[in-house]
């Protein structure tokens, strides 16, 4: 039967959002707008409330109900779809279920998960039983689907992939530098490192035209960016041994001397040679992914109640 769900997908720099129709995916109406998470989490709740109330009355032109909502966020989310971190959106007490609820029942879902189930539904994860879903962005984290289901783990926190600090001892000095993966090789972590070079980029797409131009500063950049991010990312599929790769994001998704070369290092850094030649391509589902993943996911939750 026909189902309306509401998808929204809170990001650290922006809120996507949409209406579709399942289970065939078919999107009714969108609306994309900043975070500014920085505001406070009460702020971006003020405006994910609103975009949900405006979607509901859209859905009504278009003489459908909002069965369900579902939320993408860009924090840990356990298995009963509780918040358990705060590194971007302020949300850990905040009644994000009941206030969206008085619209239609909601559900939050980490975004990473939500991602990866609109690429196994609608994306380039159709045609495999495992992939391993990476987004590649603001922030960097991963998912592994299986037989179109996200691997939780037992605490729900298996995508903090780039949060962790990778710690690598200088064999000349001892110097231990302890950075993460995100602030290597996100989009932020591009533009920072540029500019501290005598850069002026105010994004990453900045950072990638400059290296396209040929500026010294930025391609050695996006160089040790898309190594670091492809000895990692080799890492996992030497420990999952998944069907493909799907990468998602800004990053995950460009054209360029960091896709071509996070894939040479990716390639390069996998063991078996059995393994080094599995499909790496970029998601298939756009600006969409997030909110459209974080509605089927909730209508997932609750179409068994419904009939």
């Amino acid at each position: 039967m026909s189902f309306t769900a509401l998808g929204i997908d809170v990001g650290g720099t922006k809120i996507a959002a949409g209406l579709a129709e399942f289970p065939s995916g078919q999107v009714l109406a969108r609306s994309r707008q900043p975070s500014e998470a920085s505001r406070g989490g009460q702020a971006v709740l003020n405006d994910v409330l609103a975009l949900a109330r405006t979607l509901a009355a859209e859905a009504k032109k278009l003489g459908r109900s909002v069965d369900v909502i579902g939320v993408g966020l860009c924090e840990l989310v356990d298995a009963d779809g509780n918040i358990r971190s705060s590194n971007c959106i302020r949300w850990l007490d905040s009644p994000v279920q009941s206030t969206l609820s008085a619209i239609s029942p909601t559900f939050v879902d980490a975004d990473v998960r939500a991602a990866a189930l609109a690429e196994a539904l609608f994306g380039a994860g159709r045609n495999h039983n495992s992939f391993l879903y990476v987004t590649i962005g603001t922030g960097i984290s991963c998912c592994l689907m299986l037989n179109g289901k996200p691997l939780l783990g037992s605490h729900g926190a298996t995508g903090t992939m780039g949060s962790s600090p990778i710690s690598v001892p200088c064999e000349n000095c001892g110097i231990i530098r302890e950075r993460t993966l995100e602030e290597i090789a996100s989009g932020p972590a591009l533009v920072s490192r540029f500019n501290a070079k005598g850069g002026q980029a105010k994004n990453g797409e900045a950072v990638l035209a400059a290296a396209a131009s040929g500026d010294a500063a930025a391609l050695q950049v996006i160089q040790t960016a898309a190594d670091a991010l492809g000895s990692q990312l080799g890492l996992l599929i030497n420990v999952l041994d998944p069907e493909a790769m799907v990468t998602g994001g800004g990053l995950g998704t460009s054209q360029g001397l960091y896709w071509d070369r996070f894939v040479a290092a990716t390639r390069r850094h996998i063991w078996s040679p059995a393994l080094r030649d599995l499909p790496i391509v970029r998601a298939t589902t756009g600006a969409d992914a997030g909110w459209l993943g974080a509605a089927a996911s909730a209508w997932d939750k609750i179409k068994p109640t419904v009939g």
